[in-house]
C-alpha cells in the first residue's frame, strides 16, 4: 500500500513584533516576567492591516518552493487550513493556485479548523497520496487571530501571534505520517468563537461589556472562556494520546518526542506531567512566535530539526487540539 510522508516545511511570519515589554506599557497590571513564566511567550508577529492569512501562506509556499528541490510544477492538491479566510467566497485556495502560478489540473479547497487543523490537513494530506489522487499535496495552514482581537484584551493578547506555513506531502520524505485518531465535541463551540461575521449574525452587535477579571467580552471580537477550554484540554488530551498509541501500536515509552499544540506554557506544562512525559520528549515552540493557531505544530517541527532535536529513526507524536471543540493526532515516523 502506498505510504504518505511529510517532504519538506516551511514558514513565515510577519515583520511588525509585538514585545512583552509592549504589552506591560498597555496593560501596566501585567510584567514582562509574568507574560514570559506562565504564557511562555516573549515575541509574537502580527499581520498587518492589509495582510491576510492567504498572503502570508503564499509567502510560506514562495519561501518552500526556494528553499527546497520541490518544484511548484509537481503539487497536484492545494489544502489550506484557515479561520481568516479573505472572502466568504471564493476559496482562498483557488486565489493561492493563481498567485503561486500552479498547474491548472490541480485539485484546491480550503478547510476551516484551529488549533487542530494541521492534523486534520496532514490526515487529508495522506488520504489523496494512499488513494492515488495525487502525489504532491501543498498543505497551508494560515491564521491572523490578531484581527479577531479587541485592543483591550489583555489576556488573548498575550497569547496569540500571526503566522503561515507551507508542508509538502509527498509519496517520499523524511518522515512518514502513521494513524490518527479524531475526535469532536461542537457543545463547546461558544467557549472559543468569534459570533459576529458569518451567516448567522451578518452584521456587528457593538455589545461590548467588561467581565469581572476587566476583560472585554463582544460577539464582534474573539471570546475565549480559558477555564473551560482548559477543562476540555485536560478531559480529552490524555485520553487522545492513549488512542493514538493503541491505533500507531505503539507504548508510550516508544515515543520519543511530543509536538503538542502550542496552546501556551501553562497549559503545556501541566498536560506533560499529568501525561507523565519526561521534559527532554516535550519540545516548546512558544516563546518567539505565541499561539499561532494551526501553525504551532509544523512551526514546531521545523525548528526541532533545524536545531536537530529530531533525528533519524524518531518516532514524534504530533497532537492538536482547540476550538470547535477539535482534537486530533498522529504518530511521525523519521525515516531520514
Amino acid at each position: 500500500m502506498q505510504k504518505a510522508y511529510i517532504k519538506d516545511i516551511r514558514y513565515y511570519l510577519p515583520e511588525r513584533k509585538v514585545t512583552n515589554e509592549e504589552i506591560v506599557q498597555s496593560f501596566p497590571e501585567w510584567s514582562v516576567d509574568k507574560i514570559a513564566s506562565k504564557v511562555g511567550v516573549n515575541i509574537r508577529h502580527i499581520a498587518e492591516e492589509n495582510e491576510t492569512a492567504k498572503d502570508m501562506a503564499v509567502k510560506a509556499a514562495e519561501c518552500l518552493f526556494r528553499g527546497t528541490d520541490i518544484p511548484r510544477e509537481s503539487i497536484d492538491f492545494v489544502l489550506f487550513c484557515t479561520q481568516s479566510p479573505d472572502y466568504l467566497l471564493p476559496t482562498s485556495a483557488c486565489i493561492i493556485q493563481h498567485e503561486l502560478q500552479l498547474r491548472k489540473d490541480i485539485g484546491a479547497l480550503d478547510f476551516n479548523l484551529g488549533c487542530s487543523g494541521y492534523v486534520y490537513g496532514l490526515s487529508l494530506a495522506k488520504g489523496l497520496v494512499v488513494s492515488g489522487t495525487a502525489r504532491n499535496v501543498l498543505l497551508l495552514t494560515g491564521e491572523t487571530y490578531s484581527k479577531h482581537l479587541h485592543p483591550k484584551d489583555k489576556g488573548n493578547r498575550t497569547i496569540f501571534g500571526d503566522a503561515a506555513t507551507a508542508t509538502v506531502i509527498s509519496t517520499s520524505g523524511w518522515a512518514e505520517i502513521g494513524n490518527f485518531s479524531m475526535g469532536t465535541d461542537g457543545s463547546g463551540a461558544p467557549n472559543l468563537m468569534v459570533k459576529t461575521g458569518g451567516a448567522r449574525y451578518p452584521e456587528k452587535r457593538g455589545d461590548l461589556s467588561i467581565d469581572e477579571n476587566g476583560n472585554p467580552v463582544s460577539s464582534d471580537y474573539l471570546y475565549m472562556n480559558g477555564s473551560e477550554i482548559f477543562t476540555f484540554t485536560l478531559d480529552n488530551v490524555p485520553p487522545l494520546v492513549k488512542d493514538t498509541l493503541v491505533a500507531n501500536g505503539k507504548g508510550l515509552d516508544e515515543i520519543n518526542l511530543f509536538v503538542f499544540h502550542q496552546a501556551n506554557k501553562y497549559m503545556l506544562d501541566f498536560l506533560r506531567r499529568k501525561i507523565k512525559i519526561a521534559p527532554d520528549r516535550f519540545y516548546y515552540a512558544l516563546a518567539d512566535y505565541g499561539n499561532t493557531v494551526s501553525n504551532t505544530i509544523p512551526i514546531a517541527l521545523y525548528d526541532a530539526k533545524q536545531d536537530e532535536t529530531i533525528k533519524q529513526e524518531m518516532m514524534i507524536m504530533v497532537a492538536g487540539f482547540g476550538v470547535g471543540y477539535s482534537w486530533g493526532a498522529t504518530i511521525l515516523h523519521i525515516v531520514e
